[in-house]
């Protein structure tokens, strides 16, 4: 039983401006020995695609940007596209400027080192590329290829973080022979600026030359990944992470992903905007999964490829090196199978803006035939099928509109027995995709526990009327999951999520934990930059709110959850036994203006002393994190806290830890 305070039921009511300054009081009866199925930590899973500055920008640690030549370098130099007045405008041109006359620089496409063409550069000019992010006293490590046409040639590459002489610094290199090879160089920057350029000059007198791919990297960089990112990622301790998408995976030849990092071809986004620069594939996915300790999901191409590519792909990453796939593995340095267990067959392709979106009908067939190919691979591969509880294609498939058929039915009665999961995505805004004004505070944090209640309920409704699966439940993959608003600060997607959001996603967790017997994975989209739950600036990386709630309730919330009434409306109140079951953890999300005291009626166990409280709050409901600058909002600590009334801050997500006997 959960009960308000008479008195503060009627100051709710009124909604009068006193609210704020009234202490609440909250009466919570738990009975230790109501116990729900025990939590998955999957659904403590992450979301990365290659979409905006989420890997490269924000997970990955190179700085420059197009660094293979994707697009042609020209006299034109217009490198942003899109999100111009921002501080992360989209590149939709080269970024690398000509230094010298305007046809110093041409773009090769014979014995082109890498994709289409690479530039060509006389004697006495060169290249360089504006708007790079140092620190000061911070090093810097990188490399340039380069063919010296006439058998010698010398480069000057100079870091540079100012206009002035003293500004920069330059360090000579010198190709000779017949072909391409690489050089590599380090810069100390002196001063701090995002308006740093690193450029590539080919000295007079020397002879012209092909320049390859050149990098830049910060020197603390840990295989690749960013140092500042992945200590916030280790925080986060995710249990999962889905990956190459989302929309993206839905054009993409993962084929492109492996072998000599920069003998891998540039292309563009399948599904977004700007250069994939491949940098990032599956070796690199794998080895990121390995350092933050999580589980890697992979989702295959449905879309533009098939059973075939899908199969391999599975091959490549779990088969011996004796199978022609499993030997490219090995000939990249990996002759163990990764032994990846989690499989998403195929990304939305219910949706119309999906590259490869087909009718029900035939994607049914597509994915029986692409998960039978997956499964002869690995017998044991765990796949994830595509759902839409609530897609009817009305305007593109008029046999699922005679039918009256959601996607998801479809799915299930066709291919249920092709798939061990099932997915669902969603994303509430203020409202997305606009710029309107966020909505009503109460309103807006219930939005998450709402969609995934209603993504549950209707799952088990349904499933119970599919004859084809024979009484089987199929679980729910939440894989993407999360607010969506403008405006867009930290480039492509890049919102900021405030106090408001954290208290959000910790009522879906909330949720998550009241639907643990069908709900076995979700996973947060997307982890940085990109309506993530961190956000980077070239230089600094930074915990959002949501992300801040993650991690708590990812280290110090219970297994076994505890079946509650529900919680008297604004609060949200949630319960479980730790897996030793020595003590029980209770979760209040306040997102009112006014202090809560939770009165905690335990049958079945006893309290044995004082706990632990957790809790993250802020100055408002605006309040909000921004990288390189100090913490508005953070997770706070209390100890030794008496069992007796629990006190709740006011627009507080708060975990409480008790010991039991």
């Amino acid at each position: 039983m959960i009960s308000l305070s008479k008195k503060f039921r009627a100051a709710l009511c009124a909604a009068l401006p006193p609210l704020a300054a009234l202490a609440a009081s909250l009466e919570v009866k738990i009975d230790a020995t109501k116990t729900g199925a025990p939590i998955n930590p999957l659904i403590y899973g992450q979301f990365i695609e290659h979409l905006g500055r989420c890997i490269y920008g924000g997970i990955w640690a190179e700085m420059l940007e197009d660094r293979k030549f994707y697009f042609p370098v020209t006299k034109d130099y217009a490198p942003y596209k899109d999100l111009k007045n921002s501080a992360f405008p989209v590149v939709g041109a080269s970024p690398w400027e000509i230094v010298g006359e305007a046809d110093s620089v041409t773009m090769e496409k014979k014995d082109a080192f890498v994709g289409e063409h690479s530039p060509r550069i006389r004697a006495g000019a060169g290249v360089r590329q504006r708007d790079l992010g140092v620190v000061a006293g911070k090093s810097y490590v990188g490399y340039v290829w380069a063919n010296p046409l006439a058998g010698r040639a010398e480069l000057d590459v100079t870091l540079a973080w100012g206009d002035g002489a003293g500004d920069r610094a330059t360090v000579r290199l010198v190709f000779s022979g017949a072909g391409f090879s690489k050089q590599a160089f380090t810069f100390t920057a002196a001063r701090a600026t995002d308006k740093a350029s690193l450029e590539i000059r080919a000295l007079p007198g020397t002879g012209e030359i092909l320049l390859g791919p050149p990098s830049l990297m910060p020197a603390d960089n840990v295989r690749g990944l960013r140092a500042d990112t992945l200590a916030l990622l280790k925080q986060l301790n995710a249990a999962d992470y889905r990956w190459p998408g989302g929309n993206f995976v839905s054009g993409y030849d993962w084929h492109d992903g492996i072998g000599d990092r920069d003998r891998r071809p540039p292309r563009k986004n399948p599904a977004w905007t700007g250069v994939e620069h491949n940098d990032f594939g599956t070796d690199e996915f794998i080895a990121f999964c390995r350092e933050v300790a999580a589980e890697p999901l992979i989702a295959v191409n449905t879309g533009f490829e098939g059973a075939y590519a899908a199969a391999q792909w599975v091959e490549y990453c779990n088969a011996s090196s004796a199978t022609l796939a499993g030997s490219w593995r090995a000939k990249n340095g990996h002759d163990r199978p990764y032994g990846v267990k989690y499989w998403g067959v195929g990304n939305e392709m219910y949706g119309y803006w999906q590259l490869g979106f087909m009718q029900h009908k035939q994607y049914t067939i597509k994915h029986n035939i692409v998960a039978d190919a997956m499964w002869k691979v690995d017998p044991s591969a765990i796949l994830i099928g595509v759902g839409d509880i609530d897609r009817v294609n009305k305007d593109y498939d008029p046999d699922m509109v005679k039918a009256n058929q959601t996607w998801s039915k479809g799915m299930l009665e066709a291919s249920g027995d092709k798939m061990n999961v099932m997915s669902e995505h969603f994303y509430e805004g203020r409202v997305p995709w606009t710029r309107e004004v966020r909505g009503d505070l109460l309103a807006s944090v219930t939005k998450m526990k709402e969609n995934i209640r209603k993504k549950a309920e209707g799952h088990r409704k349904l499933q119970a009327t599919i004859a084809q699966l024979k009484g089987r439940i199929v679980p729910i993959a939440m894989d993407e999951w999360n607010y969506w608003h403008r405006d867009y600060v930290y480039g492509e997607l890049g919102c900021v999520y405030d106090l408001a959001d954290g208290l959000g996603i910790a009522e879906g967790l909330h949720e998550y934990y009241r639907q643990s017997d069908i709900i076995q994975m979700a996973n947060y989209a997307q982890t940085v930059n990109v309506i993530g739950a961190i956000k980077t600036t070239k230089t600094a990386a930074e915990m959002e709110t949501t992300g801040l709630v993650l991690q708590l309730y990812r280290a110090h919330y219970g297994q076994i959850p505890l079946q509650l009434p529900e919680a008297a409306a604004p609060y949200d109140v949630a319960a479980a036994l730790t897996a030793d079951g020595k003590s029980i953890t209770i979760s209040v999300v306040n997102p009112t203006k006014a202090e809560m005291d939770l009165h905690l009626g335990l049958t079945g166990r006893e309290v044995s002393g004082s706990g632990t409280r957790w809790h993250i709050t802020g100055a408002d409901e605006f309040a909000h994190n921004t990288p390189g600058q100090p913490r508005v909002v953070d997770i706070q600590q209390t100890t030794n806290v008496a069992s007796g009334a629990l006190r709740v801050p006011a627009l507080s997500a708060t975990l409480f830890v008790l010991p039991l006997r």
